[in-house]
């Protein structure tokens, strides 16, 4: 199979996120990420990326797409957002690139609830809903937008007066019946024969600006019996999901479907189901298996720090004591970054005033052949002595040996907890 390029629009979501680090290690994908907004974290995720493509409802949009997909010879674009995925699947035919997804009409009915509402309330239970004030039976009731996601733009409402208050902020809101029970979120997967090939529900514990940040899987046949009756109902192509709430009594209801990637959708990729992948290979008509791992897992999800170190440097200089080994346990995030400078061909300097000979303690530890070049000292002399060459950087534990390195040597210095400003691909966010 030839390499495939792959653009995610708009990557850096938490859908587009997703998307990255399911197919980053995938050797028949070469990856691409385009944004329309100038600060976002997928420039410093994907190692191409396309800055200022315009939003999808701007009037020249598909035009600028096509010329992007064009000049990166892009074969495939991976929709990472709701109105997006509407707006690449109604014009696939004027699209330069194949888009992984669903077709137009599912995208379509997907987009408004109130469609979904009406397609499904025949046939599973939906929300009830209350088209004015006056139909209201029973308070809290639960506003949303028509057309939205997550929890944007969502309140509850305890009274008539609350109701009339949000009402004001944005006329468009449907009044639901209040839903008080637990969440969940079932993933799912339909192949290009329209089989369902895999249904897994999972809990959502905590939410947070309405993505689901922690979150585990739960069975329960009545996911199943739900996904089915959907999947027969609707036209799907490779990964999709919808939600479901209980309500008072326990009843699960139907409160939306996505035909796109969940950002949680890593919590399954970790058990063997990597949707995006599945999506890719489906898109191609390439028959794929699942595997479900029969592991217990939990995902917690936070912010997680990225950086764009941009100071060049051919040569680390790295400490061995409470640096590479702290506590007799490897530093695993600084072997990390010492492999980062292997594959970049940079060169690895171990000083160290270790007690005995530090070769026998780096094979101990298996990291000997890590290092071009090992200095040992003595308690009498300076690593800023040694340390000569440049451009490089100096990675210690100690506060004095930096400062006397930063001092001499004039490069930048690092502590061990500082390491996480230096993993990155060689050019992260590297702007095509």
């Amino acid at each position: 199979m030839d390499i495939k390029r792959v653009l995610v629009f708009p990557c850096g979501s938490e859908i587009g996120l997703e998307i990255h680090r399911a197919l980053e290690f995938e050797k028949y994908i070469k990856l691409w990420g385009a944004s329309s907004v100038a600060s976002n974290h997928g420039k410093f995720v994907y190692e191409n990326y396309i800055n200022n493509l315009p939003f999808a409802d701007v009037a020249n949009f598909i035009d600028k797409l096509n010329s992007t997909l064009v000049k990166n010879r892009i074969d495939f674009v991976f929709p990472a957002h709701d109105s997006v995925c509407l707006t690449l699947s109604e014009n696939q035919p004027k699209i330069q690139s194949k888009i992984i997804g669903s077709p137009y009409q599912t995208n379509l009915i997907c987009r408004s609830k109130t469609r979904i509402y009406s397609l499904f309330s025949n046939k599973l239970k939906v929300p009830k809903i209350y088209h004015s004030i006056d139909e209201i039976e029973q308070y809290p009731v639960f506003l949303k937008p028509d057309i939205g996601q997550g929890s944007k733009g969502t309140y509850i409402a305890h009274s008539k007066e609350e109701v009339q208050f949000y009402q004001k902020l944005d006329r468009s809101l449907l009044i639901l019946e209040y839903l008080p029970g637990n969440e969940y979120t079932i993933d799912c997967f339909t192949n290009f024969k329209r089989e369902l090939q895999f249904v897994g529900g999972r809990l959502r514990n905590r939410i947070s600006n309405g993505i689901s940040v922690n979150s585990i899987p739960v069975e329960n046949p009545e996911f199943y019996k739900i996904a089915n009756i959907i999947n027969d109902n609707l036209e799907f192509d490779g990964a999709w999901f919808f939600q479901l709430k209980e309500d008072a009594a326990k009843n699960l209801t139907l409160m939306e479907i996505s035909p796109r990637i969940a950002g949680t959708m890593g919590l399954y990729r970790n058990k063997g189901i990597n949707f995006p992948l599945l999506s890719f290979y489906n898109c191609q008509k390439i028959e794929t298996g699942i595997i479900n791992n029969d592991i217990n897992l939990e995902i917690d999800r936070a912010l997680s720090n990225r950086f764009n170190c941009k100071y060049y440097y051919k040569t680390i200089y790295v400490d061995f004591d409470d640096c590479l080994i702290i506590k007799d346990k490897i530093n695993t995030k600084l072997v990390a970054f010492l492999y980062q400078c292997i594959n970049q061909n940079k060169e690895i300097i171990l000083i160290s005033r270790h007690g005995d000979e530090p070769v026998n303690d780096l094979k101990k530890y298996r990291l000997y052949r890590l290092f071009d070049k090992i200095i040992h000292i003595r308690n009498s002399d300076t690593k800023a002595k040694y340390t000569t060459k440049k451009p490089a950087i100096f990675i210690d534990d100690s506060y004095t040996e930096r400062l006397k390195v930063s001092d001499s040597c004039k490069i930048p210095v690092f502590a061990p907890d500082a390491i996480e400003c230096l993993l990155n691909p060689e050019n992260p966010g590297v702007i095509r």
